[in-house]
């Protein structure tokens, strides 16, 4: 009694009301006599001799022995019973009498219809949670064994008939790579043969990720080929979607087909976003025209990769039978086979189309939980399922039979959909900010560090690989346990355990990518130089020629601390200025001594360098000059203004333009700190999901920070920078440092705070309100989004993951936004972050405001954070500027700045590696083959483009789409190659260069 007790009052998923609500939803009442209630469904489920089957349900008379009949045709004995008619091909009229030993109870008139006669893949496969239920190592493993039992019941199954034999879909890769090199050489062959007689598939994602976390190349590297057969289909669980870029991906790795499962999870209201209008299989097509044939499931109820689970093909043949001719009676005559109030669904009754193919993908878990191991049971009922009727026919399958099924016979009929499919559970992104921040740095390291290195002429590949593949691990979907505030040592409330190692893994990532940075400076700089003066080859990682401060290091041991010394551009003699910040040992004796110079380096080509020699100075670099108590800074190209008594930035002004950038009349300041509570308890598991908010009543209270205090406002001969302090709720303190460089057009913004860890509902935004309309585009992973670019429909609407870059076009006038540690954005106001997620503040199309942090999440996600984080920003303005060009040029300050090599030689005074002729064209990094050099590329244009890709010494190439999978010949000319890129493309050439 307790435990039924707690589940109908705590709404744990109560399978047995959902399969109740949905015996109730696909009958209907035809007689009520003497206290009985006779129900009658019409089903689509056929006899192998011709006949179709009407199920009669009765209640009310308890122990009474009840014959129910179709008169003249079939009668049974029993309260539920299943009678037969001979089929139908249009309505026809029976009478239907239930009666007892004393005589009829009662008696209608009743219509049995046409049903469709459908095909049902079963698609046995374990959801990967690498924690969430258990710590990570533990999952892991389980999963391993999960392919051991795989291997053996294919094997077991080979004699039964063709459709029921049992067939096992490997939902993520990894475990099977991790399968295959931890098995005896005897074993991997018989799981070798599975996979070739398609008794066990391989997916094509490794783990299931937050796609929109990820950048583009770690997106490609996940889908690298790993194994001695192909991968023909991916599959997408419990996250409620995907980036754009991810079909580009796929579509370089060989793979068409997608099975996505989106566990909406109450926090996901799609159905009032469109998502009614996306039917499904469909094609999803992204603006390169590539394309993948997709599935998604469409349960409402939360529970979407265990549709088949809910309808018992995971328990027994009885329940089976019982309910999955009533799921597709429902599919086939409603839009949702769940009504609302099921397990984690709390919106409407949303309308919808009925379902149209007669062909249906089912997923089937070995038991009612993620992470469960495979069973016996599903491909046991489809064998005796069979037997008993022709239709529906189910086949044990694998993902992939289901698509060929359906691109044979419908394929280009289906539906296109274009654009970013957004995901629901983005803003889970926030609950860690901290590691996220290190492993977003990390993805920039990881280019820079490759290119480093092939230029120097080693082969990082496998090391950057390895770091890749733990910045996935970050990014993959589960970020903690099931009760993530509790800390056992197993099971679903290990959650202290979970995030430990999640979170470490962030940081070995980061580790990592610096580690391999530092090797790639250190390898360059002896590729390039020799015996001889110190000198710097200030390294530009971005694809266009820019001017930027350069931040590098001289160590004491060779030049000393009193030396005075300049830096002069070798290319033209000048002598640079530059700031410098010496470590004495006496204030940092456990780090390297020497001083930190600081030097704005114009027009240093991209994927080139440009060098500087250390030379002998008469006088020591100029000190800092104080700027007062004055809060105002500026440089060529803005003057930027603080208001201490507000605190925030009140004014940057574009002088060139003679323009105001900040909206002056918006509800928050410009970088202003915005503290959110929420009058929502924590600690009770999934509770965000039950929670509705269709005003600002929850929004328990609202703070910004105040009392600011400028506690360094200089002037360097690089420029100046304002360094204010802030109290604000939430935080131990708040530090906002501002920085101009001279000759350069961008403002840096870095936002510090020391965060106080609580367990209260709570959100951090910083605003940005520009002086402009509503944002023309925005960074997506793999592609570019904005209010005329196509979306999926149903995707989130009230918040943006973005990459990095917002950018607004105004006549005259373009401005652009970029984020470094913070992916996340709100466009015009702060919504609720409760379903359906309504505003907070009137709409200011021009406000841009970061959702650095929060903790909203009951599961999964870290249930509370704290410690120093760190956030930076940064923004530039240009006349005529195209918005994507300009976005991008203002992200690459924060995501490819200048990396100081420093060399003790003569190297040439300038030299370019790759050059692009095509502004929107970006090299993302260079790798090397087995041969010769990788040129990565990635276009930002909405349009199809060629470019010339010259790489000095280019002797012959082959280009890509991304992956080394579909290579085609290039014409080399002049040391460059032609290259066509789609709209947002990617592409890779594989070069031979003379020399290099």
């Amino acid at each position: 009694m307790t435990s039924r007790l707690l589940q109908r009052s705590l709404g744990s998923p109560d399978y047995d009301g959902i399969r109740q609500a949905l015996r109730h939803d696909t009958s209907t009442p035809v007689i009520s006599a003497r206290g009985l209630e006779v129900r009658l469904a019409v089903l689509p489920l056929f006899t192998h001799d011709g006949r179709q089957a009407v199920r009669v349900s009765c209640t009310g008379l308890v122990g009474t022995d009840l014959t129910v009949s179709l008169v003249g045709v079939d009668e049974a004995v029993g309260n539920d019973v299943t009678l037969l008619v001979p089929e139908v091909d249009a309505p026809r009229a029976f009478t239907l009498e239930v009666r007892d030993g004393a005589g009829v109870i009662g008696s209608a008139e009743v219509t049995v219809t046409p049903q469709r006669k459908w095909s049902v893949f079963v698609v046995h496969h374990s959801h990967l949670d690498i924690g969430y239920t258990d710590p990570q190592g533990t999952v892991l493993r389980h999963h391993l064994d999960y392919l051991d039992a795989a291997v053996r019941l294919a094997e077991e199954t080979r004699d039964w008939p063709d459709d029921a034999r049992f067939r096992w879909t490997v939902e993520s890769s990894m475990p099977a790579a991790k399968w295959l090199a931890s098995r005896p050489a005897e074993q991997v062959e018989r799981f070798n043969q599975a996979a070739r007689d398609g008794l066990i598939e391989v997916t094509a994602l490794p783990v299931q990720l937050h796609t929109e976390a990820c950048s583009t190349e770690e997106l490609y590297r996940q889908l690298r080929p790993m194994f001695d057969f192909p991968i023909r289909s991916a599959m997408h669980t419990d996250v409620p979607g995907a980036v754009v870029g991810l079909v580009d991906a796929l579509n370089a790795a060989g793979v068409r087909y997608l099975a996505a499962a989106h566990n909406w999870a109450g926090r996901s209201v799609p159905y009032l976003h469109g998502g009614d209008k996306l039917t499904r299989p469909f094609w999803w097509r992204a603006p390169s025209g590539n394309r993948v044939l997709v599935w998604f499931t469409d349960t409402p109820h939360g529970m979407a990769y265990m549709e088949g689970n809910t309808v018992g093909l995971t328990d027994s043949y009885e329940l089976a039978d019982d309910l999955l001719p009533r799921y597709l009676s429902a599919l086939a005559s409603r839009g949702y086979p769940y009504g609302p109030g099921t397990f984690g669904w709390q919106g409407p009754d949303a309308p919808r189309e009925p379902y149209e193919l007669d062909v249906l993908h089912l997923r089937v878990q070995g038991a009612h939980a993620d992470n469960a191991g495979p069973s016996i049971v599903p491909a046991s009922i489809a064998r005796r399922w069979n037997e008993q009727w022709a239709f529906p026919r189910l086949r044990s399958a694998v993902n992939s039979d289901f698509f060929e099924h359906v691109e044979e016979r419908y394929g280009e009929s289906l539906a296109v959909h274009e654009g970013d499919w957004t995901d629901w559970w983005a803003d889970g992104l926030g609950s860690g900010a901290r590691p996220l921040g290190y492993v977003r740095r990390a993805q920039s390291s990881l280019r820079a560090a490759e290119t480093l290195h092939t230029l120097a002429g080693v082969d990082a590949t496998e090391q950057i690989s390895a770091a890749y593949d733990k910045v996935a691990l970050f990014n993959e979907h589960t970020w903690g346990a099931a009760n993530p505030w509790e800390d056992a040592e197993e099971g679903g409330d290990s959650g202290g355990l979970q995030w430990t190692r999640k979170s470490a893994g962030a940081y070995d990532a980061q580790d990592d990518a610096s580690d391999l940075l530092q090797a790639g400076v250190r390898r360059f700089g002896a590729a390039l130089g020799g015996a001889g003066e110190p000198a710097f080859a200030v390294f530009n990682p971005g694809t266009q020629a820019r001017t930027d401060v350069v931040k590098a290091f001289l160590p004491r041991d060779l030049v000393p601390i009193d030396r005075p010394i300049a830096l002069r551009d070798a290319r033209s003699g000048e002598i640079l200025p530059h700031h410098e910040e010496i470590v004495l040992p006496e204030e940092w004796p456990t780090r390297p001594i020497g001083r930190h110079l600081h030097a704005v380096v114009p027009d240093v080509p991209g994927y080139g360098y440009a060098r500087l020699d250390v030379v002998a100075a008469d006088a020591p670099a100029p000190e800092p000059v104080e700027l007062g108590q004055d809060p105002v800074i500026e440089n060529e190209f803005y003057r930027v203004t603080y208001d201490v008594r507000e605190g925030y930035i009140s004014s940057v002004f574009d002088k060139a333009a003679g323009r105001e950038l900040v909206n002056a009349e918006a509800a928050a300041g410009f970088g202003q700190y915005v503290y959110d509570r929420y009058a929502t308890a924590p600690h009770f598991n999934h509770m965000s999901g039950h929670v509705g908010a269709h005003d600002r009543t929850l929004l328990g209270d609202r703070a910004i920070a105040r009392n600011a205090a400028v506690v360094r406002a200089e002037r360097t001969v690089v420029g100046e920078r304002l360094v204010v302090e802030l109290q604000g709720k939430g935080v131990d303190w708040l530090r906002a440092t501002i920085e101009l460089h001279r000759g350069v057009r961008r403002l840096d913004l870095t936002y510090q705070l020391a965060k106080q860890g609580t367990p209260a509902k709570e959100a951090v935004f910083l605003a940005f309100p520009f002086a402009a309309g509503a944002p023309a585009a925005w960074e997506l992973t793999g592609g570019v989004g904005g209010p005329e670019v196509a979306r999926v429909p149903g995707s989130a609407e009230y918040m943006l993951p973005i990459r990095h870059w917002i950018a607004y076009e105004e006549a005259g006038l373009s401005i652009a936004w970029a984020t470094m540690e913070a992916p996340l954005v709100q466009l015009g106001t702060i919504h609720m972050p409760y379903a359906p997620f309504p505003p907070t503040l009137e709409d200011e199309p021009g406000t841009v405001y970061s959702w650095a942090l929060n903790n909203i999440w009951d599961t999964n996600f870290p249930a509370q954070q704290q410690g120093e984080t760190t956030f930076r920003y940064a923004v530039t303005s240009g006349q005529e500027a195209p918005a994507r060009r300009l976005g991008a040029q203002v992200a690459a300050g924060l995501t490819d700045p200048f990396v100081g090599v420093l060399v003790t030689g003569t190297p040439e005074a300038v030299d370019g590696y790759v050059t692009v002729d095509h502004p929107d064209v970006h090299v993302t990094s260079l790798g090397r083959s087995e041969d010769g050099l990788v040129v990565r590329l990635q276009s930002f244009a909405p349009e199809p483009v060629e470019v010339r890709v010259g790489l000095p010494g280019l002797i012959s190439a082959q280009v890509s789409s991304g992956l080394r999978t579909d290579l085609g010949p290039a014409e080399v000319a002049g040391e460059s190659v032609k290259v066509t890129l789609p709209a947002c493309g990617v592409a890779a050439v594989w070069g031979i260069c003379a020399d290099r």
